[in-house]
């Protein structure tokens, strides 16, 4: 009987693709596949997650479901819990094997993949999780980290089966927002999706605008075009790491060889990049081998210096973009529209929250987690800790967001793309709308506390105090060993020979970014 027949199910979660897809792979040559993806409620209504990602992820997986029926079977889609869902698929088929690659997500997905891997085991049907980056599942310390790393690097990617042999279970829609009762997404330009725009932004970056990489990678005026943009295909699988790093090793390969090329411009460029491909790596193995830095600090001795001091109405108008600071407040706004910040614009508006309004990192992270679009947990967490002060092991970094304004967007573009109150201000005072005499503020229909809010605090006055506080705090001798403890748990090792960059985790790279958007 045909339904009897063993089925190997492949498990799609973050790694919405067909490319370097080792599960998929394995999959189509033991038998018939039944491809999975599962609309998780739990995880869909978390606090972490927004409309926009269901926009993105929806767009995925409508383009994933053609790839895959081209092959033979399209994409199979369930709404509910994934225990629930495979043991409803397990009664309706003879399930032979589960297949997925290994992820590092939230603590939601963590339980979920305990429970997967407990009731699999339960039902006696074999699950194998395959990593598909350089994160080391079970590691103890990073002695040999490095090397694993460029190891799984160099691995051959996995080929696309030339066809798979399908199964007869009813594909399902892929639902809708309101089916979902998620709410409305207001973006309004958030990036496309998919593995087709993946590839070709790849290719773009490689071979177009990558020369400029680390001339616009901070400046929110030119990042969006000279930084990479690959962010949200790697966030949830439209492109594996793997082909990305050995495209560009590929790409470097050529461009020592084309005269044609500023080959010492590309080389500094694509090798800046390609070493943040590996930080990427690096910040998700933390949450990989700590998963409870998601809710609590890396320093323990550190709880309780912020939460008392939370202030709600600042919270609201750092959300808001309405601090009254101009680049801080265009950076947020355009957060709320775009779902993307270029790097130093991510780490600027952290710092803001974090020592200007003295916030705790737990509220903030989780607002950003649903406005980046290409939010990854393992990146996000470890890296809003580190801006925020609480790793213990970072120098304490807090941004100027005038001084800002003035080096990364000195002619104001940005800032008047996305505070329209600022667009007739003059540039003597757009950076500092709150320096306007009352004459000027009225000229300019710009009055401050009207039009546009007046500073929410003295930048230098709050972000001194909050510096002071969080260094005292980290001088206690229960911080300091419980910061030598980080160190030996998450330090960076780098063993490979003539290989050593400078440490992962020193103050120059503060600068990384939330989301490590490139």
């Amino acid at each position: 009987m045909e339904n009897l027949r063993p089925i190997h199910l492949v498990w799609f979660k973050r790694d919405l693709r067909v490319h370097d897809h080792k599960p998929l792979w394995e999959a189509a040559q033991r038998g018939r596949v039944l491809p999975l993806y599962i609309v998780e409620p739990t995880i869909i209504h978390a606090p972490d997650f927004d409309p926009a990602h269901w926009t993105f992820i929806a767009a995925t997986l409508a383009e994933l479901r053609e790839n895959l029926a081209a092959l033979g079977q399209p994409l199979i889609v369930r709404v509910g819990g994934a225990v629930q869902v495979l043991k409803s698929l397990a009664r309706q088929t003879t399930l032979a094997h589960i297949w997925a690659h290994e992820e590092t997500g939230n603590q939601l997905t963590y339980q979920r993949d305990i429970a997967v891997r407990g009731w699999a085991k339960s039902a006696e049907i074999p699950f194998t999780e395959i990593p598909q980056n350089g994160v080391v599942r079970g590691l103890k310390d990073r002695t040999g980290w490095v090397n694993l790393w460029h190891g799984r690097m160099k691995q051959k990617q996995a080929e696309i089966p030339e066809a798979i042999e399908g199964v007869g279970v009813q594909i399902g829609r892929i639902p809708t927002h309101q089916q979902l009762k998620l709410g409305r997404d207001r973006r309004v330009e958030i990036p496309k999706a998919g593995e087709a725009i993946a590839l070709a932004t790849l290719d773009s970056f490689l071979h177009e605008r990558g020369d400029h990489y680390l001339q616009g990678l901070a400046s929110p005026v030119h990042a969006p075009d000279y930084s990479s943009r690959l962010s949200p295909y790697l966030a949830w699988g439209s492109l594996s790491e793997r082909r990305v790093v050995q495209a560009v090793r590929s790409r470097l390969y050529h461009v020592a060889r084309d005269e044609t090329l500023d080959r010492s411009q590309w080389k500094k460029n694509l090798k800046a990049f390609q070493s943040r491909i590996t930080w990427r790596d690096h910040f998700i193995q933390k949450l990989e081998s700590e998963p409870a830095v998601e809710f609590q600090n890396f320093i323990r001795a550190l709880d309780g210096v912020r939460e008392p001091h939370f202030d709600h109405a600042y919270f609201d108008r750092w959300c808001k973009g309405q601090t009254g600071y101009p680049l801080i407040d265009a950076a947020m706004r355009s957060l709320a529209s775009t779902g993307w910040l270029n790097f130093r614009m991510r780490a600027m508006v952290v710092s803001f929250a974090s020592y200007d309004l003295f916030l705790h990192w737990r509220e903030p992270a989780q607002f950003l987690a649903r406005a980046f679009i290409d939010y990854e947990p393992g990146i996000h967490y470890p890296q809003f800790q580190m801006q925020s002060g609480t790793t213990g092991i970072n120098q304490i970094r807090v941004y100027d967001p005038t001084k800002q304004a003035l080096e990364r967007d000195p002619a104001a573009l940005f800032i008047r793309q996305w505070i329209p109150e600022l667009r007739r201000v003059p540039d003597l005072f757009v950076h500092e709308p709150w320096r306007m005499p009352p004459s000027v503020q009225r000229e300019f229909a710009c009055v401050l506390g009207q039009h546009y809010p007046k500073p929410i605090v003295d930048h230098k006055t709050a972000s001194t105090a909050a510096h002071e506080r969080i260094h005292r705090a980290r001088l206690r001798p229960e911080a300091v060993a419980q910061a030598h403890a980080v160190i030996t748990k998450h330090g960076s090792r780098w063993e490979l020979p003539n290989k050593r960059p400078k440490h992962l985790d020193s103050p120059n790279q503060m600068t990384l970014s939330l989301g490590l958007d490139f």
